[in-house]
């Protein structure tokens, strides 16, 4: 089977090995934002796998139909709208199809999102501005949308949010790391707002994860990037669809406010540079 450079073929996908039962989401309905491709797809992958239809959506049409046509293979239904998250109104609208066509929404993933290396001191406003729009309002969009559904149609649910192990920091991506931060103690709020609810409210937090996300970095920051967790090398987009599924299954249902971070041990011991290790504090 073919590997790209970054990130699993469509190929891998379809065979990797998983550790949950066959038909474990069968006749419930599972939406993953930005699954066009990445580790969206990745995730949307594994939940298609355990039988679970799908509602998808993203920016780029031509990726979400082929996404779609690949979902499929797997033999469950695939509802997918372009669209951006950034708009409450699409948000909303793309909410109230998924209900309509489907009639409940079991598993929300806010996986959408995105971020460039860049210095601090250069961010200009409509950079800092596209990632926080995305990352941070974009999910709580997503979250609070389906969240009133269920409350209108008294159905219980799980959301999962993708954020990052931003715990020592993300120098070089400052934008995301306070988006994801951000993410991160909103889930904490309103999982306890929100218990009552039957609605359970968790993070899944990637570190050095290889996804065709790494073209956005130069050779050197991703190269750094790898070597930021103690067991010396990336993990891959399965290891996060693994740990997304654990969260949104029934072996997650006594976990809400929590995130599982899925690093290799980065948050104890890493030094990510995802733009590169400036030379002040490059290792002889």
């Amino acid at each position: 089977m073919e590997k790209t450079q970054f990130g699993s073929s469509r190929e891998d996908l379809a065979a990797r090995p998983t550790v949950y039962a066959p038909g474990l989401f069968a006749g419930k309905t599972v939406v993953v934002t930005g699954a066009g491709g990445g580790l969206g797809l990745a995730i949307a992958t594994l939940f298609a796998r355990l039988g679970a239809n799908l509602a998808i959506n993203g920016r780029n049409e031509e990726k979400l139909a082929s996404a779609t046509e690949f979902l499929e293979s797997f033999g469950g239904k695939v509802l997918a709208t372009p669209m951006t998250i950034r708009d409450p109104d699409q948000v909303n609208d793309f909410v109230a199809e998924v209900n309509r066509t489907y009639g409940s929404i079991d598993v929300l993933v806010n996986n959408a999102g995105g971020q460039f290396p860049q210095a601090a001191l250069d961010y200009t406003p409509k950079g800092w501005n596209a990632v926080i729009d995305t990352n941070l309002n974009g999910t709580w969009w997503m979250m609070q949308s389906t969240a009133r559904h269920w409350v209108a149609y008294k159905q219980p649910g799980s959301i999962v949010n993708i954020v990052a192990t931003i715990w020592r920091g993300l120098p070089g991506i400052a934008h995301t790391c306070a988006a994801r931060a951000g993410v991160i103690y909103l889930s904490k709020s309103v999982a306890v707002e929100w218990a009552p609810l039957d609605i359970r409210v968790n993070c899944v937090a990637p570190g050095c994860c290889e996804s065709n996300g790494f073209y956005n970095y130069p050779e050197e920051g991703a190269k750094t990037f790898q070597d930021s967790n103690p067991m010396r090398h990336a993990g891959d987009e399965w290891d996060v669809a693994e740990g997304v599924v654990y969260m949104a299954a029934a072996s997650g249902k006594f976990i809400t406010g929590e995130v599982l971070t899925i690093d290799g041990g980065q948050q104890m011991w890493g030094d990510p540079w995802p733009t590169g290790r400036p030379d002040y504090f490059r290792i002889s």
